[in-house]
């Protein structure tokens, strides 16, 4: 790799664009892994103190608040609008970021190292980059008095990698306040391209705009049988049953339910390309498998999951354990809750029981309104041949907390990325980066969404 530590900042660009990379690279160097561990978990809190200290040096006043443990450190500052009498819009991002390990990586996780036109590190697409954009963008609107046209709430989040029970959660429960006259948000996991052959034979680049989230809930499931020695003829074996119900729910294939945001978006997508992406095709797995690495995500929105991933019993190689448990992962399309735990109930059977120990709802709302206008122009106006579309997001994001309040909730972190990049595979994943013009594209059109929103 070619290392670049300081790259040319782009010539006519307002200070926001100018800044842009070295802010996201400098959050990346802090390490603030989530392990979902409280003694475990770091970093958090210095990270948020960076922040604040950024934005108040451009004039902000802001609010650290820690979310219901020590460290646990998020950061509040409001943009006064024109018109204080519209809702306000909050832009929400977590600083926190899943571990990584260094020898498995081709830079060091937390050296937000500027390679090769990329900003290399964990966090730099889950969620750094837009925490390093929304940062640019409101530092340039309070440096140069610029006034949106509403209220702007940016709020930089502590534990969405561990569901924000220490984040987001415990803020909307303790902390209605600092919420009080929004009534739209954006997060992550939106706005980013994904280009697609076209009929005619050219491309388009379809910007996905995030208007729903399957629910999110962490299953543990249980077994009881009778202890004894290992030796033995043994019938009630807790480890065979639980072993069974986890084969049966983990092998399971739900049934395919197109929800309003999927449907919508799989006729973009086959308006464009002039794929059959009839919900009732006998192949549209395989067909969706022509639209790259984004298929992984449409596809999990096609219908309820249900995957196991973790087990834990016994303590002794010939001792028959009581007690067998194991954790399911499980995604739950909206409306679909109760259909869900039916049919996992009669595959684990009545001699397995069940508890949610993590329970998110799924949320949608619809691709329509003034503020998906606003999204739609600001691509526009920096991709004239792109094009906005819903999707579902198959995992969750902290907007799940805000809509309990009546946020009405969208991702949107725009990034032009190369069609070769496997952008689903960052998320999480190892060598994670971030286009250094993407970065630049996202915050032109943030800059650009925020003045017209």
């Amino acid at each position: 790799m070619s290392t670049t530590s300081n790259p040319a900042q782009p010539a006519g660009g307002s200070r926001a664009e100018a800044e842009v990379v070295d802010l996201v690279s400098q959050l990346i160097r802090f390490d603030t892994s989530n392990t979902g561990d409280l003694a475990t978990t770091r970093g958090e809190r210095d990270c948020a103190m960076w922040v604040a200290a950024r934005l108040e040096e451009v004039g902000y006043t802001t609010e650290y608040v820690e979310s219901g443990a020590p460290g646990r450190g998020n950061v509040f500052a409001r943009l006064p609008g024109a018109d204080p009498s519209r809702g306000a819009l909050l832009l929400h991002g977590h600083l926190d970021v899943v571990p990584a390990e260094p020898a498995d990586w081709s830079v060091h996780p937390f050296s937000g190292a500027v390679e090769d036109g990329y900003v290399w590190g964990r966090g730099a697409v889950d969620m750094k980059d837009m925490v390093g954009m929304m940062l640019a963008v409101a530092r340039r609107f309070r440096a140069e008095n610029i006034v949106p046209p509403r209220d702007l709430v940016f709020a930089f989040l502590a534990d969405e990698e561990a569901g924000g029970t220490y984040g987001s959660h415990w803020l909307v429960r303790h902390r209605p306040d600092l919420f009080d006259g929004i009534t739209e948000a954006v997060g992550e996991v939106g706005g980013f391209s994904l280009t697609v052959p076209r009929r005619d034979g050219g491309e388009r680049r379809l910007y996905l705009v995030e208007t729903a989230e399957k629910g999110l809930g962490w299953m543990r499931l249980t077994a009881k049988g009778r202890a004894g020695h290992g030796s033995f003829l043994h019938e009630d074996n807790a480890v065979t049953a639980l072993a069974q119900a986890v084969a049966r729910l983990g092998t399971h294939t739900f049934p395919l339910v197109l929800t309003d945001s999927v449907a919508e978006f799989l006729a973009a997508v086959a308006e464009e390309t002039g794929l059959d992406l009839d919900p009732a095709s006998s192949d549209l797995d395989g067909t969706l498998a022509k639209l790259g690495s984004i298929a992984r995500i449409v596809g999990a929105t096609l219908r309820d999951t249900a995957n196991p991933t973790m087990l834990d019993a016994g303590y002794k190689a010939n001792v028959i354990p009581q007690t067998a448990q194991a954790v399911v992962d499980c995604r739950i399309l909206p409306g679909r809750r109760a259909e869900f735990e039916r049919t996992v109930d009669e595959l684990i059977g009545p001699d397995v029981t069940r508890e949610w120990i993590t329970d998110l709802e799924s949320y949608e709302t619809t691709f329509d309104g003034d503020l998906v206008e606003a999204m739609n122009a600001a691509i526009l106006a920096h991709d004239p041949l792109g094009r906005t579309v819903p999707y579902m997001l198959s995992g969750g994001t902290d907007a799940k907390a805000f809509a309990k309040l009546g946020i009405r909730c969208f991702g949107f972190a725009p990034l032009q990325l190369p069609p070769e990049l496997d952008f689903a595979a960052l998320f999480h994943g190892v060598d994670e980066r971030v286009p250094v013009d993407a970065l630049r594209f996202g915050t032109r059109v943030m800059e650009h969404f925020l003045l017209h929103a």
